[in-house]
Protein backbone atom coordinates (compact mmCIF):
# COMPACT_ATOMS: atom_id res chain seq x y z
CA UNK A 1 0.00 0.00 0.00
CA UNK A 2 0.78 3.79 -0.67
CA UNK A 3 2.09 6.08 1.82
CA UNK A 4 -0.69 7.93 0.36
CA UNK A 5 -3.32 5.81 0.02
CA UNK A 6 -2.56 4.70 3.87
CA UNK A 7 -2.89 8.37 4.53
CA UNK A 8 -6.10 8.30 2.47
CA UNK A 9 -7.33 5.33 4.45
CA UNK A 10 -5.91 6.74 7.94
CA UNK A 11 -8.23 9.93 7.56
CA UNK A 12 -11.11 8.55 6.36
CA UNK A 13 -10.80 6.18 9.71
CA UNK A 14 -9.97 9.54 11.72
CA UNK A 15 -13.63 11.15 10.78
CA UNK A 16 -15.38 7.94 11.33
CA UNK A 17 -14.18 7.67 14.88
CA UNK A 18 -14.61 11.31 15.38
CA UNK A 19 -18.38 11.28 14.41
CA UNK A 20 -18.79 7.43 16.19
CA UNK A 21 -16.67 8.54 19.33
CA UNK A 22 -16.07 12.15 19.49
CA UNK A 23 -13.81 12.74 22.02
CA UNK A 24 -11.75 9.56 21.17
CA UNK A 25 -8.40 10.34 20.24
CA UNK A 26 -7.15 6.82 19.21
CA UNK A 27 -3.75 5.92 17.37
CA UNK A 28 -4.57 4.50 14.30
CA UNK A 29 -2.32 2.03 12.67
CA UNK A 30 -2.32 0.47 9.76
CA UNK A 31 -1.26 -3.13 9.07
CA UNK A 32 -0.75 -5.91 6.38
CA UNK A 33 -2.69 -9.00 7.94
CA UNK A 34 -0.67 -12.03 8.68
CA UNK A 35 -2.72 -13.69 6.17
CA UNK A 36 -2.90 -13.19 3.16
CA UNK A 37 -6.19 -14.23 2.62
CA UNK A 38 -7.59 -12.10 5.25
CA UNK A 39 -7.30 -8.94 3.26
CA UNK A 40 -4.57 -5.99 1.60
CA UNK A 41 -4.58 -4.15 5.33
CA UNK A 42 -5.60 -4.31 9.06
CA UNK A 43 -6.48 -2.12 12.28
CA UNK A 44 -7.38 -2.73 15.42
CA UNK A 45 -8.94 0.67 16.31
CA UNK A 46 -12.32 -0.52 16.94
CA UNK A 47 -10.40 -3.04 19.61
CA UNK A 48 -8.93 0.42 21.24
CA UNK A 49 -12.03 2.54 21.44
CA UNK A 50 -14.30 0.01 22.78
CA UNK A 51 -14.26 0.49 26.39
CA UNK A 52 -13.82 4.14 26.56
CA UNK A 53 -17.15 3.58 23.96
CA UNK A 54 -18.62 1.21 26.29
CA UNK A 55 -19.50 -0.65 23.33
CA UNK A 56 -19.20 -4.27 21.37
CA UNK A 57 -15.81 -3.59 19.84
CA UNK A 58 -17.48 -5.87 16.85
CA UNK A 59 -20.39 -3.89 16.64
CA UNK A 60 -18.66 -0.43 17.08
CA UNK A 61 -15.87 -2.10 13.76
CA UNK A 62 -19.43 -2.32 11.89
CA UNK A 63 -19.79 1.02 12.44
CA UNK A 64 -17.06 2.14 11.49
CA UNK A 65 -16.87 -0.03 8.11
CA UNK A 66 -20.44 1.49 7.26
CA UNK A 67 -18.65 4.67 7.50
CA UNK A 68 -16.11 4.12 5.42
CA UNK A 69 -17.75 2.35 2.69
CA UNK A 70 -20.22 5.06 2.15
CA UNK A 71 -17.60 7.89 1.78
CA UNK A 72 -17.45 8.22 -2.10
CA UNK A 73 -13.73 8.91 -1.98
CA UNK A 74 -13.36 6.01 -0.75
CA UNK A 75 -14.56 3.97 -3.55
CA UNK A 76 -11.22 3.87 -5.50
CA UNK A 77 -9.10 2.77 -2.75
CA UNK A 78 -11.76 0.19 -1.06
CA UNK A 79 -13.09 -2.63 -2.46
CA UNK A 80 -14.60 -4.20 0.78
CA UNK A 81 -13.89 -4.51 4.47
CA UNK A 82 -15.17 -7.61 6.60
CA UNK A 83 -14.67 -8.20 11.09
CA UNK A 84 -12.67 -10.19 11.92
CA UNK A 85 -12.04 -12.32 15.38
CA UNK A 86 -12.80 -9.65 18.43
CA UNK A 87 -12.87 -6.56 16.12
CA UNK A 88 -10.45 -6.49 13.63
CA UNK A 89 -11.37 -4.25 10.34
CA UNK A 90 -9.67 -6.24 7.30
CA UNK A 91 -9.86 -3.94 4.03
CA UNK A 92 -9.60 -5.37 0.32
CA UNK A 93 -8.08 -2.98 -2.34
CA UNK A 94 -9.69 -1.97 -5.46
CA UNK A 95 -7.23 -3.40 -8.69
CA UNK A 96 -6.88 0.35 -9.72
CA UNK A 97 -5.21 0.77 -5.84
CA UNK A 98 -2.85 -2.42 -6.23
CA UNK A 99 -2.20 -0.57 -10.12
CA UNK A 100 -1.35 2.84 -8.45
CA UNK A 101 2.36 1.65 -7.59
CA UNK A 102 2.96 1.51 -11.56
CA UNK A 103 2.61 5.51 -12.52
CA UNK A 104 4.61 6.35 -9.45
CA UNK A 105 7.73 3.88 -10.34
CA UNK A 106 7.78 5.31 -14.02
CA UNK A 107 7.75 8.65 -12.48
CA UNK A 108 10.48 8.12 -10.09
CA UNK A 109 12.55 5.89 -11.56
CA UNK A 110 15.66 4.99 -8.86
CA UNK A 111 14.28 7.62 -7.10
CA UNK A 112 11.33 5.47 -6.48
CA UNK A 113 11.09 4.48 -2.32
CA UNK A 114 13.26 7.82 -1.22
CA UNK A 115 12.27 10.51 0.63
CA UNK A 116 13.16 14.28 0.70
CA UNK A 117 15.93 15.51 2.49
CA UNK A 118 15.82 16.12 6.17
CA UNK A 119 18.92 18.14 6.55
CA UNK A 120 20.16 15.95 9.49
CA UNK A 121 23.20 14.62 10.16
CA UNK A 122 24.50 11.49 10.35
CA UNK A 123 27.57 9.97 11.36
CA UNK A 124 27.67 5.91 10.42
CA UNK A 125 31.64 4.45 12.10
CA UNK A 126 32.30 1.22 10.94
CA UNK A 127 35.37 -0.92 10.39
CA UNK A 128 37.58 1.04 12.01
CA UNK A 129 40.17 -2.19 12.60
CA UNK A 130 43.29 -1.72 14.13
CA UNK A 131 45.86 -1.13 11.41
CA UNK A 132 47.94 -4.18 12.57
CA UNK A 133 46.62 -6.45 9.43
CA UNK A 134 44.47 -7.24 6.58
CA UNK A 135 40.64 -7.12 7.40
CA UNK A 136 38.77 -10.33 8.17
CA UNK A 137 35.61 -11.46 7.27
CA UNK A 138 34.29 -9.63 10.77
CA UNK A 139 35.44 -6.88 9.00
CA UNK A 140 33.69 -7.38 5.88
CA UNK A 141 30.65 -7.87 7.74
CA UNK A 142 30.81 -4.72 9.53
CA UNK A 143 31.46 -3.19 5.81
CA UNK A 144 28.74 -4.82 4.31
CA UNK A 145 26.56 -3.51 6.99
CA UNK A 146 27.57 -0.33 7.18
CA UNK A 147 27.85 0.67 4.00
CA UNK A 148 24.20 -0.40 3.40
CA UNK A 149 23.01 1.64 6.42
CA UNK A 150 24.46 4.48 4.99
CA UNK A 151 22.88 3.95 1.75
CA UNK A 152 19.75 3.44 3.68
CA UNK A 153 19.74 6.24 5.89
CA UNK A 154 20.57 8.41 2.05
CA UNK A 155 17.61 7.31 1.02
CA UNK A 156 15.60 8.72 3.53
CA UNK A 157 16.77 12.52 3.46
CA UNK A 158 20.06 11.82 5.59
CA UNK A 159 22.92 13.33 5.12
CA UNK A 160 25.15 10.79 5.97
CA UNK A 161 28.72 10.64 6.40
CA UNK A 162 31.09 7.32 6.47
CA UNK A 163 33.81 7.20 8.83
CA UNK A 164 36.58 5.04 9.83
CA UNK A 165 38.07 5.15 13.33
CA UNK A 166 42.03 4.23 13.51
CA UNK A 167 43.10 2.44 16.84
CA UNK A 168 46.31 3.86 16.09
CA UNK A 169 47.85 3.49 19.87
CA UNK A 170 47.69 1.16 22.19
CA UNK A 171 49.36 -2.64 22.56
CA UNK A 172 48.78 -4.22 19.55
CA UNK A 173 50.65 -1.36 18.18
CA UNK A 174 53.29 -2.14 20.21
CA UNK A 175 53.22 -5.96 19.02
CA UNK A 176 52.84 -5.20 15.89
CA UNK A 177 56.30 -3.21 15.74
CA UNK A 178 58.07 -5.81 17.47
CA UNK A 179 57.07 -8.26 15.52
CA UNK A 180 58.36 -6.30 12.22
CA UNK A 181 61.35 -5.68 14.15
CA UNK A 182 61.86 -9.32 15.07
CA UNK A 183 60.96 -10.35 11.10
CA UNK A 184 63.87 -7.73 9.97
CA UNK A 185 66.34 -9.24 12.27
CA UNK A 186 65.81 -12.77 10.51
CA UNK A 187 63.77 -14.10 13.64
CA UNK A 188 60.69 -16.42 12.02
CA UNK A 189 57.50 -16.44 13.95
CA UNK A 190 58.15 -20.42 15.13
CA UNK A 191 61.25 -19.24 17.50
CA UNK A 192 61.13 -19.25 20.92
CA UNK A 193 62.83 -15.66 20.70
CA UNK A 194 59.52 -14.22 18.40
CA UNK A 195 57.38 -12.00 20.59
CA UNK A 196 55.54 -14.10 23.05
CA UNK A 197 52.40 -11.89 21.53
CA UNK A 198 53.74 -10.89 17.76
CA UNK A 199 51.68 -11.33 14.89
CA UNK A 200 52.61 -14.21 12.69
CA UNK A 201 51.25 -13.67 9.32
CA UNK A 202 53.15 -13.15 6.10
CA UNK A 203 52.16 -10.01 5.71
CA UNK A 204 54.71 -8.98 8.87
CA UNK A 205 57.46 -10.76 6.49
CA UNK A 206 56.76 -7.80 3.72
CA UNK A 207 55.97 -4.84 5.73
CA UNK A 208 59.95 -6.00 7.05
CA UNK A 209 61.27 -6.34 3.73
CA UNK A 210 59.74 -2.89 2.52
CA UNK A 211 60.94 -1.38 5.89
CA UNK A 212 64.44 -2.93 5.26
CA UNK A 213 64.24 -1.49 1.72
CA UNK A 214 63.59 1.90 2.77
CA UNK A 215 60.16 2.03 0.58
CA UNK A 216 57.82 4.56 0.56
CA UNK A 217 54.02 4.14 1.46
CA UNK A 218 51.16 6.32 2.06
CA UNK A 219 47.65 5.78 3.51
CA UNK A 220 44.28 7.56 2.36
CA UNK A 221 44.01 10.67 4.02
CA UNK A 222 48.03 10.76 5.25
CA UNK A 223 51.54 11.94 4.23
CA UNK A 224 53.63 9.55 2.70
CA UNK A 225 56.05 7.90 5.52
CA UNK A 226 59.85 6.61 4.00
CA UNK A 227 60.76 3.82 6.03
CA UNK A 228 64.42 4.28 7.44
CA UNK A 229 65.61 0.86 7.61
CA UNK A 230 67.33 1.27 11.09
CA UNK A 231 66.04 -1.81 12.72
CA UNK A 232 66.59 -0.91 16.02
CA UNK A 233 64.73 2.11 15.77
CA UNK A 234 61.23 1.04 16.81
CA UNK A 235 59.44 4.28 16.16
CA UNK A 236 60.33 4.08 12.90
CA UNK A 237 59.26 0.96 12.54
CA UNK A 238 56.17 1.41 14.15
CA UNK A 239 55.03 4.44 11.78
CA UNK A 240 55.94 2.78 8.97
CA UNK A 241 54.33 -0.28 9.96
CA UNK A 242 51.26 1.26 10.96
CA UNK A 243 51.28 3.10 7.48
CA UNK A 244 51.71 0.11 5.64
CA UNK A 245 49.01 -1.62 6.96
CA UNK A 246 46.87 1.37 6.63
CA UNK A 247 47.51 1.58 2.98
CA UNK A 248 46.99 -2.02 2.80
CA UNK A 249 43.34 -1.88 4.55
CA UNK A 250 42.93 0.67 1.44
CA UNK A 251 43.50 -1.73 -0.63
CA UNK A 252 41.17 -4.19 1.04
CA UNK A 253 38.17 -1.20 1.35
CA UNK A 254 38.95 -0.47 -2.38
CA UNK A 255 38.41 -4.33 -3.45
CA UNK A 256 34.73 -4.13 -1.29
CA UNK A 257 34.23 -0.87 -3.74
CA UNK A 258 33.93 0.73 -0.06
CA UNK A 259 35.06 4.55 0.11
CA UNK A 260 34.74 6.68 3.55
CA UNK A 261 34.54 10.34 3.89
CA UNK A 262 36.90 10.93 6.90
CA UNK A 263 39.35 8.69 8.60
CA UNK A 264 39.58 9.78 12.17
CA UNK A 265 43.12 8.49 14.42
CA UNK A 266 42.69 7.56 17.97
CA UNK A 267 45.77 9.38 18.44
CA UNK A 268 44.55 12.64 17.69
CA UNK A 269 42.70 12.35 20.94
CA UNK A 270 45.80 12.47 23.06
CA UNK A 271 48.36 15.10 20.85
CA UNK A 272 44.86 17.30 20.59
CA UNK A 273 44.23 17.44 24.83
CA UNK A 274 40.57 15.83 24.28
CA UNK A 275 41.02 12.77 26.49
CA UNK A 276 42.29 15.10 29.33
CA UNK A 277 39.79 17.60 28.61
CA UNK A 278 37.23 14.94 28.95
CA UNK A 279 38.70 13.77 32.41
CA UNK A 280 39.12 17.14 33.39
CA UNK A 281 35.43 17.80 32.89
CA UNK A 282 34.35 14.58 34.52
CA UNK A 283 36.08 15.43 37.72
CA UNK A 284 35.26 18.48 37.83
CA UNK A 285 31.54 17.75 37.56
CA UNK A 286 32.19 15.66 40.74
CA UNK A 287 31.59 12.24 38.67
CA UNK A 288 34.97 10.67 39.44
CA UNK A 289 36.90 9.57 42.42
CA UNK A 290 39.91 8.06 43.41
CA UNK A 291 40.17 4.49 44.90
CA UNK A 292 43.08 1.57 45.15
CA UNK A 293 45.41 4.26 43.11
CA UNK A 294 42.97 4.09 39.66
CA UNK A 295 40.59 7.20 38.64
CA UNK A 296 37.09 5.55 38.73
CA UNK A 297 33.74 7.14 36.80
CA UNK A 298 30.73 6.53 38.72
CA UNK A 299 29.07 5.00 35.74
CA UNK A 300 26.42 3.42 38.23
CA UNK A 301 24.59 7.11 38.80
CA UNK A 302 24.38 8.15 35.31
CA UNK A 303 21.65 6.60 34.60
CA UNK A 304 22.97 4.55 30.95
CA UNK A 305 22.71 0.66 32.51
CA UNK A 306 26.27 0.13 33.83
CA UNK A 307 26.31 -2.36 36.76
CA UNK A 308 29.22 -1.33 38.32
CA UNK A 309 31.20 1.82 38.20
CA UNK A 310 34.35 1.64 36.19
CA UNK A 311 38.31 3.10 36.40
CA UNK A 312 39.33 5.73 33.92
CA UNK A 313 42.64 5.56 34.41
CA UNK A 314 44.39 3.22 35.53
CA UNK A 315 46.62 2.27 38.62
CA UNK A 316 49.97 2.14 36.82
CA UNK A 317 49.15 4.44 34.57
CA UNK A 318 47.30 5.44 31.64
CA UNK A 319 43.62 5.29 30.34
CA UNK A 320 41.26 2.39 29.72
CA UNK A 321 40.23 2.26 26.40
CA UNK A 322 36.50 3.75 26.58
CA UNK A 323 38.22 7.26 27.79
CA UNK A 324 39.52 8.07 24.37
CA UNK A 325 36.40 6.82 23.04
CA UNK A 326 34.14 9.22 25.05
CA UNK A 327 36.47 11.95 23.66
CA UNK A 328 36.08 10.18 20.21
CA UNK A 329 31.83 10.83 20.37
CA UNK A 330 32.41 14.35 21.90
CA UNK A 331 34.14 15.22 18.98
CA UNK A 332 31.18 13.52 16.61
CA UNK A 333 28.63 15.36 17.91
CA UNK A 334 30.64 18.80 18.30
CA UNK A 335 30.74 18.14 14.12
CA UNK A 336 27.26 18.52 14.12
CA UNK A 337 26.37 14.81 14.01
CA UNK A 338 23.50 14.62 16.25
CA UNK A 339 22.70 10.89 14.48
CA UNK A 340 25.70 8.64 15.12
CA UNK A 341 25.59 4.63 14.82
CA UNK A 342 28.43 2.92 15.67
CA UNK A 343 28.72 -0.89 14.05
CA UNK A 344 30.82 -3.08 16.05
CA UNK A 345 31.34 -6.67 16.95
CA UNK A 346 29.61 -8.05 19.81
CA UNK A 347 32.58 -8.34 22.13
CA UNK A 348 31.88 -4.61 22.40
CA UNK A 349 28.32 -4.93 24.26
CA UNK A 350 30.29 -4.15 27.59
CA UNK A 351 31.50 -0.48 25.98
CA UNK A 352 27.58 1.24 25.35
CA UNK A 353 27.00 1.96 29.01
CA UNK A 354 30.65 3.05 30.30
CA UNK A 355 30.70 5.42 26.66
CA UNK A 356 26.83 6.76 27.24
CA UNK A 357 28.05 7.66 31.05
CA UNK A 358 30.90 9.40 30.67
CA UNK A 359 28.27 11.28 27.33
CA UNK A 360 25.83 11.72 30.01
CA UNK A 361 28.78 13.09 32.97
CA UNK A 362 29.79 15.99 30.32
CA UNK A 363 26.27 17.53 30.92
CA UNK A 364 27.05 19.12 26.97
CA UNK A 365 23.13 17.95 26.09
CA UNK A 366 23.51 14.67 24.21
CA UNK A 367 20.44 12.16 24.32
CA UNK A 368 21.22 9.43 26.99
CA UNK A 369 20.70 7.08 23.85
CA UNK A 370 23.93 8.79 21.96
CA UNK A 371 25.37 7.00 19.98
CA UNK A 372 23.11 3.73 18.23
CA UNK A 373 24.92 0.38 17.85
CA UNK A 374 24.60 -2.13 15.85
CA UNK A 375 26.65 -5.27 17.58
CA UNK A 376 27.14 -8.29 14.62
CA UNK A 377 28.23 -11.55 15.77
CA UNK A 378 31.49 -13.46 13.73
CA UNK A 379 31.33 -15.24 10.66
CA UNK A 380 31.99 -18.89 9.97
CA UNK A 381 33.35 -19.60 6.69
CA UNK A 382 32.40 -22.90 5.31
CA UNK A 383 33.72 -24.28 1.86
CA UNK A 384 33.35 -28.41 0.86
CA UNK A 385 31.41 -28.70 4.07
CA UNK A 386 34.33 -27.53 6.47
CA UNK A 387 35.11 -24.40 8.19
CA UNK A 388 38.00 -22.30 6.52
CA UNK A 389 40.00 -20.67 9.00
CA UNK A 390 43.42 -20.31 7.75
CA UNK A 391 44.70 -17.54 5.31
CA UNK A 392 48.54 -17.76 4.61
CA UNK A 393 48.61 -14.30 4.45
CA UNK A 394 47.03 -13.08 7.36
CA UNK A 395 48.30 -16.22 9.41
CA UNK A 396 44.95 -17.32 10.90
CA UNK A 397 42.23 -15.88 9.69
CA UNK A 398 39.94 -15.45 5.86
CA UNK A 399 40.54 -12.08 4.94
CA UNK A 400 37.98 -9.57 3.42
CA UNK A 401 39.88 -9.93 -0.35
CA UNK A 402 39.85 -13.62 0.34
CA UNK A 403 36.24 -13.82 0.44
CA UNK A 404 35.66 -11.28 -2.35
CA UNK A 405 38.41 -13.34 -4.86
CA UNK A 406 36.51 -16.28 -3.88
CA UNK A 407 32.98 -15.90 -4.68
CA UNK A 408 32.66 -12.27 -6.17
CA UNK A 409 31.59 -8.52 -4.61
CA UNK A 410 27.97 -9.07 -4.98
CA UNK A 411 27.97 -12.69 -3.09
CA UNK A 412 29.62 -11.10 -0.36
CA UNK A 413 27.81 -8.01 0.14
CA UNK A 414 24.60 -9.63 -0.02
CA UNK A 415 25.57 -12.96 1.96
CA UNK A 416 27.02 -10.95 4.77
CA UNK A 417 23.74 -8.45 5.37
CA UNK A 418 21.24 -11.14 4.85
CA UNK A 419 20.83 -12.01 8.10
CA UNK A 420 20.17 -9.84 11.15
CA UNK A 421 23.03 -8.45 12.50
CA UNK A 422 23.78 -9.82 16.34
CA UNK A 423 22.59 -13.39 14.27
CA UNK A 424 25.53 -16.13 13.75
CA UNK A 425 26.42 -16.57 10.28
CA UNK A 426 27.70 -19.28 8.43
CA UNK A 427 29.29 -18.06 4.94
CA UNK A 428 29.02 -20.74 2.29
CA UNK A 429 31.34 -20.85 -0.25
CA UNK A 430 29.63 -23.15 -2.23
CA UNK A 431 26.51 -22.08 -1.69
CA UNK A 432 27.55 -18.50 -3.26
CA UNK A 433 29.24 -19.63 -6.23
CA UNK A 434 26.05 -22.17 -7.07
CA UNK A 435 23.44 -21.02 -9.73
CA UNK A 436 20.49 -21.69 -7.98
CA UNK A 437 16.95 -20.88 -6.33
CA UNK A 438 19.28 -21.60 -3.08
CA UNK A 439 21.84 -18.83 -3.93
CA UNK A 440 19.59 -15.39 -3.11
CA UNK A 441 21.85 -13.14 -5.36
CA UNK A 442 21.89 -15.09 -8.00
CA UNK A 443 17.94 -15.86 -7.53
CA UNK A 444 17.26 -12.25 -7.27
CA UNK A 445 19.93 -10.61 -10.11
CA UNK A 446 18.56 -13.47 -12.20
CA UNK A 447 14.91 -12.17 -11.77
CA UNK A 448 16.37 -8.34 -12.74
CA UNK A 449 17.59 -9.91 -15.73
CA UNK A 450 15.02 -12.68 -16.78
CA UNK A 451 12.74 -9.24 -16.77
CA UNK A 452 15.32 -7.27 -19.39
CA UNK A 453 15.60 -9.78 -21.65
CA UNK A 454 11.34 -9.88 -21.66
CA UNK A 455 11.37 -6.28 -22.04
CA UNK A 456 14.28 -6.71 -25.05
CA UNK A 457 11.64 -9.19 -26.66
CA UNK A 458 8.77 -6.88 -26.30
CA UNK A 459 11.02 -3.93 -27.99
CA UNK A 460 8.94 -1.01 -26.35
CA UNK A 461 10.05 1.90 -25.64
CA UNK A 462 9.64 3.60 -21.99
CA UNK A 463 7.12 6.28 -23.47
CA UNK A 464 4.43 2.98 -23.99
CA UNK A 465 5.61 1.40 -21.44
CA UNK A 466 4.41 4.46 -19.15
CA UNK A 467 1.18 5.09 -21.17
CA UNK A 468 -0.20 1.13 -20.45
CA UNK A 469 -3.44 0.35 -19.93
CA UNK A 470 -2.30 -1.08 -16.37
CA UNK A 471 -6.44 -1.77 -15.05
CA UNK A 472 -5.85 -4.86 -17.40
CA UNK A 473 -3.39 -6.11 -14.59
CA UNK A 474 -6.11 -8.21 -12.13
CA UNK A 475 -4.77 -11.81 -12.55
CA UNK A 476 -4.00 -12.96 -8.65
CA UNK A 477 0.04 -13.22 -9.18
CA UNK A 478 -0.32 -10.24 -10.66
CA UNK A 479 -2.13 -8.65 -7.46
CA UNK A 480 0.30 -9.85 -5.61
CA UNK A 481 3.38 -8.57 -7.55
CA UNK A 482 1.91 -5.11 -7.64
CA UNK A 483 1.21 -5.23 -3.50
CA UNK A 484 5.08 -6.28 -3.38
CA UNK A 485 5.96 -3.32 -5.31
CA UNK A 486 3.71 -0.76 -3.85
CA UNK A 487 5.56 -2.50 0.06
CA UNK A 488 9.11 -1.10 -0.83
CA UNK A 489 8.80 2.45 0.40
CA UNK A 490 7.70 1.82 3.49
CA UNK A 491 9.70 -1.11 3.73
CA UNK A 492 13.41 0.96 3.36
CA UNK A 493 11.39 3.27 6.07
CA UNK A 494 11.51 0.54 8.47
CA UNK A 495 14.60 -1.23 7.95
CA UNK A 496 16.53 2.73 8.55
CA UNK A 497 14.20 2.72 11.91
CA UNK A 498 15.15 -0.09 13.02
CA UNK A 499 18.94 -0.35 11.67
CA UNK A 500 17.75 -3.45 9.83
CA UNK A 501 19.48 -3.68 6.12
CA UNK A 502 18.68 -7.56 6.35
CA UNK A 503 14.79 -5.99 5.66
CA UNK A 504 15.81 -5.05 2.44
CA UNK A 505 17.54 -8.48 1.59
CA UNK A 506 14.25 -10.22 2.83
CA UNK A 507 12.14 -7.86 0.64
CA UNK A 508 14.24 -8.45 -2.58
CA UNK A 509 14.08 -12.21 -2.05
CA UNK A 510 10.02 -12.40 -1.78
CA UNK A 511 10.01 -9.72 -4.19
CA UNK A 512 12.20 -12.19 -6.80
CA UNK A 513 9.79 -14.77 -6.33
CA UNK A 514 6.63 -13.03 -6.69
CA UNK A 515 8.28 -11.64 -9.81
CA UNK A 516 9.22 -15.66 -11.13
CA UNK A 517 5.77 -16.99 -10.02
CA UNK A 518 4.04 -14.68 -12.06
CA UNK A 519 6.35 -14.82 -14.85
CA UNK A 520 5.54 -18.64 -15.18
CA UNK A 521 1.72 -18.25 -14.92
CA UNK A 522 1.03 -15.23 -17.13
CA UNK A 523 2.50 -15.06 -20.57
CA UNK A 524 3.45 -11.31 -21.59
CA UNK A 525 4.49 -12.16 -25.55
CA UNK A 526 0.22 -12.54 -26.11
CA UNK A 527 -0.98 -11.17 -29.20
CA UNK A 528 -3.46 -8.77 -27.22
CA UNK A 529 -1.25 -5.99 -27.61
CA UNK A 530 -2.60 -3.72 -24.58
CA UNK A 531 -2.30 -7.13 -22.29
CA UNK A 532 1.38 -7.40 -23.62
CA UNK A 533 2.04 -3.97 -23.09
CA UNK A 534 0.55 -3.77 -20.00
CA UNK A 535 2.31 -6.64 -18.20
CA UNK A 536 5.68 -5.48 -19.77
CA UNK A 537 5.24 -2.76 -18.16
CA UNK A 538 4.56 -4.78 -14.68
CA UNK A 539 7.76 -6.39 -15.80
CA UNK A 540 10.10 -3.04 -16.16
CA UNK A 541 8.40 -1.40 -13.03
CA UNK A 542 9.59 -4.84 -11.41
CA UNK A 543 13.16 -4.71 -12.86
CA UNK A 544 13.17 -1.14 -11.43
CA UNK A 545 12.55 -1.74 -7.86
CA UNK A 546 14.89 -4.84 -8.00
CA UNK A 547 17.79 -2.60 -9.20
CA UNK A 548 16.76 -0.04 -6.53
CA UNK A 549 16.75 -2.38 -3.76
CA UNK A 550 20.13 -3.97 -4.88
CA UNK A 551 21.66 -0.72 -4.77
CA UNK A 552 20.89 0.28 -1.18
CA UNK A 553 23.02 -3.27 -0.41
CA UNK A 554 26.03 -2.38 -3.09
CA UNK A 555 25.34 -4.90 -4.81
CA UNK A 556 24.72 -4.64 -8.90
CA UNK A 557 21.73 -5.30 -10.56
CA UNK A 558 23.06 -7.07 -14.06
CA UNK A 559 20.74 -6.98 -17.37
CA UNK A 560 22.10 -10.45 -18.65
CA UNK A 561 23.61 -13.46 -17.40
Amino acid sequence: MLAQQQQQLSACIQAAVQSLVPDANPSIVLERPKVAAHGDVATNVAMQLARPAKRNPRELAQSIVDFILADASMKDLISSAEIAGPGFINFRLTPAAHQAVLPEVFTQGNAFGNQPATQQKLMVEFVSANPTGPLHVGHARQAALGDALCRLFSSQGFEVSREFYYNDAGNQIDNLAISVQARAQGIAPDSPEFPADGYKGDYIMDIARAFLAKETVSAADGEPVTASGDIQNLDDIRRFAVTYLRHEQDLDLKAFNLVFDNYYLESSLYTDGRVDAVVKALTEAGHTYEADGALWLRTTELNTGDDKDRVMRKREGGYTYFVPDVAYHVSKWERGFHHAINIQGTDHHGTIARVRAGLQGLNMGIPADYPAYVLHSMVKVMRGGEEVKISKRAGSYVTLRDLVDWVGLDAVRFFLVQRRADSDFVFDIDLALSKSEENPVYYIQYAHARAHSVLKQTALSKQALAEADFSLLTAPSEIKLLQRLAEYPAMLSQAAKDLAAHQVAFWLRDCAADFHAWYNSERVMVENTALKTARAALTAATAQVIANGLDKLGVSAPKTM
